[in-house]
């Protein structure tokens, strides 16, 4: 197969004038001024519910003993969450073992299995902070061995960090006018927005006494948190 530079020429004309105006582009984007921020915002926000982790742990001389003995005592916490308020919804099984129990061999002997132990534990969502201390004492009374923890939760958090979006924008903008007034420059138009990593919620020193019947609890604050960056162009 033959080809003639007549051919070839006009081709390579072609591609050279639709490639100008894309590296002109380019380069114009390049060259333009421009200013990047990255800010952040928060806000505090009282939490509305709480999630414990908590459950039963029993032993026996046999796993069959021990698992009877664990189940006879988890109905009861289940049963006693339930007419504290919590919903059947909001309890929910995290953790179920059968282990067993060894002995503690003296020089010379073998380990050897003794017995066993069963371990059933779940997280129960509070949706009431008001009862909460009537939760913790119905868990303990009722036969719970386990507090695994206690973590209080905003449920609108979405929402209301919306606030620390704004704010986080206000303070980028406030920012870039700073820097561009240095500068000589006005800020322009917005070229770029991106939200960097969402944080929180996080408590913070001040707190608020819950009036529980029971066990006296604090609620306290979160903090919400959003960060930003945005580039404007510079006038």
């Amino acid at each position: 197969m033959r080809f003639s530079l007549a051919s070839v020429f006009p081709a390579l004309a072609a591609a050279a004038v639709m490639a100008a105006p894309l590296a002109a582009h380019a380069e114009d984007i390049s060259e333009r001024r421009a200013i990047t921020v990255t800010a952040s915002g928060e806000v505090a926000a009282v939490p509305d519910q709480a999630r414990i982790s908590s459950g039963v742990t029993t032993e026996g001389a046999s796993a069959a003993d021990a698992l009877s003995a664990n189940s006879a005592t988890m109905k009861k916490v289940i049963a006693g969450l339930k007419e504290a308020g919590i919903a059947a919804e909001d309890i929910q099984t995290s953790s179920f073992r059968v282990e067993p129990r060894y002995t503690r061999p003296r020089d010379g002997e073998a380990t050897r299995i003794d017995g066993y132990r069963v371990v059933n534990q779940v997280q129960v969502l509070a949706r009431d902070l008001d009862r909460l201390g009537e939760v913790l004492d119905k868990l303990v009374s009722l036969g719970a061995t386990d507090m695994g923890g206690l973590s209080f939760e905003v449920s609108e958090a979405e929402t209301i960090r919306d606030e620390a979006r704004k704010q986080a924008v206000a303070n980028a903008l406030r920012r870039a006018k700073l820097f561009a007034a240095a500068a000589g420059a006005e800020v322009g138009e917005v070229l770029l927005i991106s939200e960097g990593g969402v944080e929180g919620p996080r408590p913070v020193a001040m707190a608020r006494m819950m009036k529980a019947e029971a066990v006296p609890i604090e609620r306290g604050t979160e903090t919400l948190s959003a960060s930003v960056t945005i580039t404007w162009a510079l006038k």
